[in-house]
Order: C-alpha cells, then structure tokens, then sequence
C-alpha cells in the first residue's frame, strides 16, 4: 500500500529536522490551548487553497499576525507531483514549518485538488496528525510519532473541505481524541530522575574503560566475567559489565551492596527451544538475554517485588502500522511488534522508546541487540548490550540517549549499525540516587 506521507511532506520534515538544533526547543502548550488561527485559513482560502496550482506556487511568502500577537510565514514548497502550502508558526525566530500549530496543506500539481491536511500538534518535525477524504462529509485521520502509527484511519465528521476554515477546537473535538493528547503532552517534571542520571552518568564515563569480557564483581573489584579471575592489565568494562555498572549504581544506594557475576548469568525464563539447547554452552546464545532479565529482576524485585518476567520485560507496544521509506518512496506496511526470543525490530525502535517514554516516565531500558548468526545451523545469537534512556528534557524536547560498553553513542549511530536485527528489552525503574 502506497504511503499517505510521501511526497511533499516527508521531503519538508526531512529537510527541516537535519537543519535545526535541539537546543532552540522550547515549552509546548496543551493542545486545547494552541491559539486558534482559523480566520487566517480563511483569508488564505480563495488565495491559497483553491487556486490554480501555477498562480499558488509563484506567490511570494507572506508574513502574518494572528490575534494573540503569534507569526506566522505561509509559503508554499514543491514535490514532484504535489506542492503544499505551509501555515508555519513561528518558532525561535525561524518559520520550520513543523512548530507547535503549523498547516500543511497538500494539493495535486496537475489539478490543483487536496489530497490531505498535516497538523503539527507538538514542535517535532516526526509528531503529526494527518486528514485525507474519505467522502464529501467525512474524512479520515490517522496520528503519527516517529513514522508508526498510534491512530489510524480514523472517521472523522468534518470534510477535508470544512477542515480548511473550521476552527482547531471544532476539529479536535469532532470526534473525541483526548487519549491521543497523552502522547502530544509530556510533562517534564516526570523525567527529572532520569535527566539527573543522565548527568552522573556522564560526569562518571571518563574514569571508565573498555576491556573485553571485562565487569565489575559484587567486592566493586575488575574481574573476568567467564572465568572470574582478577583483570591485572588495562582492567575495564565490557557492553554486560557495564550495564552491571549501572544497576548496581541504582541498587547500591538502596542495599549497600553489587549484584554477584554469577548470579546474572543463571537463566532466567522461557527461551529457546530443545532445538536450541545443544548450542547455548558452545555458543552462549542467550547469555545477553538472561543477564539483562536477572539485572532487571534484582533491581524491580527491590523496588515492589514485581521482577516477574511480565513486569520486566517489554513485550507490548500501542501501533501495528509503520512507515517504510526506502528508494525515494514511502509504504505502509504491518508492524510485527515482539517476538519471543527475539524482542523488537530495530528499525522502529525510535517510535517504541517514544510511546514508552509517555506511557512510563523515569524508566530506562536494558537492550540486548540479537540476530540469527552462522555457522550451521543458524541459531539466534544476544551478542550485544546497551542501556537506552528515552526522555523528555526540561523544554519537552524528546531525546534518546545510548550508553554501551563505557562511552555514549548518538541513538541514529546506534540503530544503524543494526540493520535487520532485533533487540529485547527489559525495564530499570529510576527512583534514586545512583552510586557505582
């Protein structure tokens, strides 16, 4: 199924995205509290949305005031077989296009008709609300973070034609999208434990160092983690030894004490198969896998005695669709979600972090990166663990950050470096002061 989000839209937000910094962000509204700027859809109707494409595409961008003293730039920008025309609201001095309460309003090329109405309802070039006709008086919605989908095809009572002029509160309750709002409306103040980890985590990476295999035992002494012996030379942290170093920084302050090297390593939970057994002493197959569920268990089981393998690990997610842009073209395809023994697909990590940075605030997650790997018989191998903290900062402003085996990485590094492969997930709760 062809995408309703390529062409001109995608190739804005793309753009747009890549050029601005993080640091302009600023405080959001509610949404019910977006200044209205329907009469300045109105004024644009006859000008802007209803005529011929040539006469559109050639007017000059022109620069409004609404009532409440807010600017906005109306401009249009082209694709090949579409053009839209873009109500931006001004944001840090610049017009991007995709601020707090911009338009975009796509129109066909070749006759001039609308094809779909975009909404930005948060500043994030990747946060929109989409309509497109269904019939004269109805249209269809659908709600988008992070190319997934956690509103689709929804009717709606208004038509695309109405949409243009209707007030924004008219359209937002034409059918009640209050649950949608939660993902539009972060607080802050939910994430101030996690960016206060954040801070001493980084003021700590630099007195730390790789070294493979390498892991902190329950003494806080630089061991081997296969055999246990002492590291002598150059001692560090391996990708486990270090997402040990993290929960035991969460569990020290609570217990006093480290968990022990051999404790993570016991199995924990269903995995694999009587196919799979032969394999997992020559392979270690699941060893990322039951070392993060153990270190998630320790530190929830701490918390509220909830370490159970349905508390820890993440398995649901709220979208089924997802977008997938690849060769200059965009599709709607299913979203598998989890798989047992696997988890969840990488390519859409970013949209999952997101809706579980809103649905559970000061949590981060412990991530074990496993693909099918050879030789014969191919079995599916944890290889690799991360620590990923989705959050929202004190302006609202999304982030993902990546901590694996001593250092940061950029989260967009991090996820391209796996294509194709999976990663599970379990939950560390961040509730208090953190000491390694």
């Amino acid at each position: 199924m062809l995408c309703r989000h390529a062409g001109f839209t995608a190739l804005l937000t793309l753009a747009l995205c890549a050029a601005t910094p993080a640091s302009v962000f600023t405080l959001d509204s509610l949404v019910r509290e977006i200044a209205d700027d329907s009469a300045l859809r109105v004024k644009l109707f006859d000008p802007w949305f209803t005529e011929t494409p040539s006469r559109v595409t050639a007017m000059p961008r022109q620069l409004e005031t609404l009532p409440d003293g807010e600017r906005v730039e109306v401009r249009t920008e082209q694709a090949r077989d579409e053009f839209g025309i873009v109500i931006a609201r001004e944001f840090a001095m610049t017009f991007p296009g995709w601020a707090q309460g911009s338009w975009v309003i796509i129109r066909s090329l070749k006759d001039g008709g609308l094809l779909r109405i975009r909404f930005f309802p948060r500043s994030d070039p990747y946060i929109y609300i989409q309509f497109y006709p269904l019939d004269n008086e109805r249209s269809l919605m659908d709600a988008v973070a992070y190319d997934a989908y956690f509103a689709q095809s929804v009717i709606m009572p208004l038509s695309l034609e109405r949409m243009l002029t209707a007030p924004l509160q008219e359209i937002l309750q034409a059918h009640d999208l209050t649950a949608l709002f939660r993902y539009f409306e972060p607080n802050p103040e939910d994430y101030k434990n996690i960016r206060a980890l954040v801070s001493r985590v980084r003021r700590l990476l630099p007195g730390l160092s790789f070294a493979d295999d390498g892991a902190l035992d329950e003494n806080g002494d630089y061991v081997f983690i296969d055999s246990l012996a002492p590291q002598t030379e150059n001692p560090g942290l391996n990708c486990s030894g270090f997402v040990k170093w993290l929960v035991d920084g969460l569990l020290r302050p609570l217990t006093g004490e480290r968990l022990s090297i051999s404790s993570l390593k016991q199995r924990y939970g269903e995995r694999g198969s009587s196919f799979t057994e032969p394999y997992e002493e020559a392979r270690d197959t699941f060893f990322g896998l039951d070392w993060i569920r153990n270190l998630a268990s320790a530190l929830n089981n701490t918390y509220t005695s909830a370490g159970g393998l349905d508390e820890i690990e993440v398995r649901d997610c709220p979208f089924s669709q997802v977008i997938v842009r690849a060769d200059g073209t965009s599709n709607t395809v299913p979203y598998t979600g989890f798989l047992p023994d696997a988890g969840f697909g990488i390519e859409n990590l970013k949209a999952l972090l997101y809706t579980l940075a809103i649905n559970e605030p000061d949590t981060i997650y412990l991530g074990a990166v496993n693909t099918e790997l050879p030789p014969k018989p191919r079995t599916r191998q944890y290889f690799h663990l991360a620590a990923l903290f989705p959050f929202f900062d004190q302006y609202g402003t999304f982030h993902i950050l990546v901590f694996e085996s001593a250092t940061e990485t950029p989260f967009n590094r991090f996820a391209a470096r796996y294509p194709g492969h999976y990663i599970n997930l379990t939950r560390i709760p961040v509730e208090n002061a953190f000491d390694p």
